[in-house]
């Protein structure tokens, strides 16, 4: 299977094509934040150099989120367009989870952590097994001293990823002691060619047009509508008219 993978979700952009488990060509950004920019002429690049043509793609698989707004927009926008251009199957991965394929550690737990700003993070937690990455507890958006006081190590490393994660790292400190592990510069980076790999064993969505991100917060445009639309519910902020 030929495979383009893509995460922009937060400053790094990453790019892989992949025919099954081989990797074609890869490529990771993380000096600037101009994914419009940048994204496509570097899917453009890299599919002419493993002289392929975007109709020889049969599956793209896209980070969804959490992260930046604007970065998961593009990148899920992005892989949308181009998987209903070409008719071409499409698979969602959690942003985090997709930091979590870092971490080969078999029976630890990871914690990718991205900063929300005033002491807040989005982040999940997740083990690694023989058979792949388990949800041990579900992405979320939280206090992360709060987020602490839930998790039980019980006696397993836990491994802090993500170029966020030293942020926190008093507070880790004092809760996992000498079972914290915190990863390497590269390992803190997401990697589309892992990313992938993993899609590839993943059921691709079913209908396109609703596949959007995960952004696991209300966006300012959601807090104002609500803040003066008390009390009415929301199912969908666009509508299509035929």
């Amino acid at each position: 299977m030929k495979v383009l993978a893509l995460d922009t979700s937060n400053k790094q952009l990453t790019v892989a094509i992949l025919d099954d488990d081989q990797i074609l060509a890869t490529e990771t950004t993380t000096v600037h934040q101009k994914h419009a920019e940048y994204l496509l002429p570097i899917i453009d690049e890299l599919v002419r150099k493993t002289d392929l043509k975007p109709t020889d793609l049969q599956r793209i698989v896209v980070a969804t989120g959490p992260g930046s707004y604007t970065g998961i927009r593009i990148a899920t926008a992005t892989a949308k367009t181009l998987a209903f251009t070409l008719g071409i199957e499409l698979v969602g991965v959690s942003s985090l989870e997709t930091l979590a394929l870092n971490v080969s550690e078999k029976e630890s737990l990871v914690m990718p952590v991205f900063d929300a700003r005033n002491n807040n993070v989005f982040t999940g937690l997740y083990e690694i097994k023989d058979d792949g990455v388990t949800t041990v507890l579900a992405d979320r958006h939280t206090d992360f001293d709060k987020w602490l006081d839930q998790i039980d190590n019980a006696g397993k490393n836990v491994y802090a990823i993500g170029a966020d994660a030293k942020n926190f790292e008093e507070a880790l400190t004092n809760k996992f002691g000498d079972q914290l592990v915190f990863m390497n510069s590269f390992d803190n980076l997401p990697q589309a060619a892992r990313l992938g790999l993993y899609g590839q064993t993943k059921e691709p969505v079913k209908d396109i047009h609703s596949f959007v991100p995960n952004y696991l917060r209300l966006t300012k445009a959601e807090l104002d509508w609500r803040e003066k639309h008390p009390g009415e519910e929301v199912t969908s902020y666009v509508e299509k008219v035929d």
